[in-house]
């Protein structure tokens, strides 16, 4: 951690500075916290010497929000208003995102899920093999009688859902140990799976519920929001440019700050 001052243009930001700013600043290192402080006080004061070299006065004190400002934050805030301008993004421009990335725009498969488990380390192949065969017993006790599946998930799982009849409600990708979710998607709705699956926790019998595929929004339901997003790439960008700017013709030392 370097704790020597930076220097910005003419202002020097000691290092008890960066340590009081890094309070603000969580990350997974001390180092990380001092480098992420020393950035954004160097940017602080490269927008705060530009704003006076440029003699402006800062407007309202209060932010969007309506959360008061210092007279600091509220200069830059006109400064950043007068300096930075940006286009509004056009529908031909969120029609092209929108067909870059149809992933984000594509609601999640949802399956509801109801299982058994029969505990077992999976380290013990002679315990999984034991649960494996007290799933398939009760896979074929389900198979002749599928009404007992709540009866049999209180009186055998090891899972809490027990208590809900071994119904964990609806999953989609993601929540759920990976070779439960591989069994449990793959099924037809309202489907008992005809094999017992090994997880980390044992062995599963599972059924599938109700299905709600996935499908994509259409683009004037998240046209707004894609505008929204367009548009604050774009401003983040063109903030990063002048900060960049600023930067080589004030001089900064002691800082790397983000491209």
């Amino acid at each position: 951690m370097n704790a020597e001052p930076i220097l910005v243009g003419g202002h020097e930001i000691p290092a008890e500075a960066i340590a009081a700013e890094a309070q603000n600043h969580p990350a997974p290192s001390a180092e990380a916290a001092w480098a992420a402080a020393a950035e954004a006080l160097a940017v602080r004061q490269l927008l705060l010497d530009e704003a006076e070299r440029l003699e402006l006065e800062p407007g309202d004190l209060r932010d969007a929000a309506g959360q008061a400002l210092t007279r600091e934050d509220a200069l830059i805030d006109a400064l950043l208003a007068q300096t930075i301008q940006t286009p509004k993004a056009d529908e031909e421009s969120c029609r092209r995102f929108y067909a870059s990335h149809p992933e984000r725009f594509t609601t999640p498969l949802l399956v509801e899920a109801a299982h058994i488990l029969i505990e077992a380390d999976p380290a013990d192949e002679f315990a999984m093999g034991l649960a494996t065969g007290d799933a398939r017993t009760l896979i074929r006790q389900l198979q002749t009688d599928p009404a007992r599946f709540g009866e049999l998930a209180r009186e055998h799982s090891a899972c809490p859902s027990r208590q809900q009849g071994g119904m964990i409600g609806q999953v989609q990708a993601g929540q759920m140990v990976k070779p439960f979710e591989q069994a449990l998607f793959e099924l037809p709705a309202d489907t008992l799976c005809p094999n017992p699956v090994r997880t980390r926790f044992g062995v599963h019998v599972i059924r599938s519920g109700h299905r709600t595929e996935a499908r994509q929004l259409p683009f004037e339901a998240v046209q707004a929001l894609i505008g929204e997003y367009l548009e604050e790439a774009s401003y983040r960008h063109a903030v990063a440019q002048y900060i960049a700017i600023l930067a080589e013709q004030a001089g900064v030392s002691g800082v790397e700050l983000a491209n």
